[in-house]
């Protein structure tokens, strides 16, 4: 069977792309591994021993990086609707986290305890109708949100992937509520004309 016109110009593009040629010899599972690294290299998201949660997981490489950067004394505990193949050191929990069992899951990987930083990749998948599309990725922003705020620990952080559109200044609105300062991350990694960019909420506040 013929490749539709769509599917030829996505492998054109990843076969152009340095990132994913970058992955692929770093052993990284995808090139938006550059795009949580140069967050970290501006903005410091990690130290050795912490504890952090990933949403939107797969395929895996934002754990990949998340626990070599918090080594044997952190966890990183993961999160998808797909399947995310395992990563030594990290929990895997598979399911949607639009779901409260799934929701409910994630709390309950931390055996009681409390998560440094929650970090959310996640991104719905699109209708092509642009205002549905935004609204549902507001949704899974606004989810991450209340994720973070139940178990965070004093002084903790959030990073978020969020889409320019309505809505996003309320959102922003509420993190503010919540923590100290918010900053907004375009990491050079982000495919060219995209609208995805990331909310850092930096010192929650109880």
């Amino acid at each position: 069977m013929p490749k539709r016109p769509s599917s030829q110009r996505w492998l054109q593009r990843q076969q152009r792309d340095p990132y994913v040629k970058q992955a692929q010899q770093s052993d990284y599972r995808s090139r938006a591994v550059y795009k949580l690294m140069e967050m970290d290299e501006r903005d410091r998201l990690f130290r050795p021993g912490l504890v952090v949660i990933d949403l939107g997981a797969a395929p895996g490489s934002w754990s990949q990086y998340a626990i070599q950067r918090v080594g044997p004394r952190g966890r990183v505990i993961a999160i998808d609707v797909l399947p995310v193949g395992p990563v030594q050191g990290v929990t895997v929990i598979q399911g949607d986290f639009t779901e409260q069992t799934s929701y409910a899951a994630c709390i309950q990987a931390l055996e009681g305890g409390s998560a440094d930083l929650v970090i959310s990749d996640m991104a719905p998948n699109l209708s092509g109708i642009k205002s549905s599309d935004q609204a549902r990725s507001i949704y899974l922003a606004e989810l991450a949100r209340d994720l973070a705020l139940e178990v965070l620990k004093p002084g903790g952080d959030l990073l978020v992937k969020v889409f320019q559109g309505e809505g996003i200044d309320e959102f922003r609105r509420s993190l503010k509520e919540h923590f100290a300062r918010i900053q907004s991350r375009k990491p050079r990694a982000s495919r060219e004309g995209s609208r995805e960019f990331y909310l850092l909420a930096h010192d929650y506040r109880p």
